[in-house]
């Protein structure tokens, strides 16, 4: 992609909001539109120009068409270099006038709140389906078939230090307190956390910590988990790849992360009925997730079904520091930061 293609797509007022807003989030075109207030067809034109110039990528998920900032691996997007120059400029801002500073301010607003309902949804969502939520994860897939698939992609690690995001009910803590050094349980609903808390007392409080958290901000210090095991819990992410990046953040050099999820599909009565974000994923979007948060993808297992079929990705975290994150708040490439390094669950 050249410099000249993409100034060109970048010169019209409404393709440059909506970058500054894709930097944030990845966007429905529907909402979009409702951010912008102008007809779906009209941000269908504008975001196909970003898509032939390499600045955005395009995915449909049922009905919904999702865009995103391309990544590098794409062959149209921009290189590394040339896309940390962009995001430096778009997130600097000093070339917008006060006008469209004032737009970009509202559209932020409105994306606020877009994604403050979202959360309200599945909060509502799990404080009002928290008592039957081992029911509910078994109502695709039978749960001892995903378990024992589970058990064994993880039958050679070290689980040592674990955590548990978005633990609902606990079941993941049962299966896996007995091999691990020490377990820490994060979720976000307090309901989750109080039917956890009854059903994992056996297990005694010594080995067992009960933490609620969002997974953007993980109320942990870095480095601290040999493994990190995410069931049936990034389809609630709007930004998935965020997510993955605080896992990296918390993991040990070397350690794993075990995400439990659903291939990609069309269930979209799954958006409306289970307050699903995403439906599903694919192998080559949680690869490229799992390297932009400085992880190889080293195994991945599926569990045919229909309509859903189960996936388990396993992923390690190199050595080598992350160079840089695409923080939810901000959307821009930066250096991790730690806001939490001084916290303890």
């Amino acid at each position: 992609m050249d410099l000249l293609t993409t100034f060109r797509a970048l010169a019209d007022e409404t393709r440059l909001r909506i970058i500054l807003l894709l930097q944030h989030m990845d966007l429905a075109v529907g909402e979009l539109a409702l951010v912008l207030e102008q007809s779906q067809p009209r941000v269908s034109r504008h975001a196909r120009i970003l898509v032939e110039a390499g600045l955005a990528e395009r995915r449909k998920e049922g009905s919904w068409v999702f865009l995103r900032l391309a990544l590098s691996g794409n062959a149209n997007a921009p290189s590394r270099s040339r896309e940390q120059a962009l995001r430096q400029l778009l997130a600097d801002g000093d070339f917008l006038d006060d006008i469209l500073a004032s737009q970009i301010q509202a559209d932020l607003a409105k994306l606020a709140a877009i994604r403050a309902q979202r959360a309200e949804r599945a909060a509502e969502y799990f404080a009002s389906h928290a008592e039957q939520w081992d029911a509910i994860r078994s109502l695709h897939q039978p749960e001892e078939m995903v378990e024992a698939l589970l058990r064994d992609v993880l039958a050679s690690a070290d689980i040592g230090q674990l955590l548990d995001v978005g633990t609902g009910t606990g079941r993941i803590v049962e299966l896996f307190a007995e091999r691990a050094q020490h377990v820490t349980a994060v979720d976000n609903s307090p309901e989750m956390l109080r039917l956890a808390r009854a059903k994992l007392d056996a297990l005694g409080p010594d080995n067992i910590d009960l933490v609620q958290g969002d997974f953007y901000a993980l109320p942990l210090v870095d480095d601290r988990f040999d493994s990190v095991i995410m069931h049936q819990v990034l389809h609630f992410a709007d930004l998935p790849e965020a997510v993955l990046l605080e896992a990296a953040r918390v993991l040990k050099p070397g350690g794993l992360l075990a995400i439990i999820d659903f291939a990609s599909h069309n269930l979209e009565e799954l958006r409306d009925r289970d307050a699903h974000v995403r439906l599903g994923f694919s192998d080559h979007q949680i690869h490229n997730a799992m390297a932009s948060a400085g992880m190889t993808l080293v195994d991945s297992k599926a569990l045919q079904g229909e309509p859903l079929t189960i996936k388990i990705w396993l992923g390690q975290l190199q050595s080598s520091p992350i160079a840089g994150t695409i923080s939810p708040q901000s959307g821009a490439h930066n250096k991790q930061s730690s806001p939490q390094k001084q916290q303890k669950a």
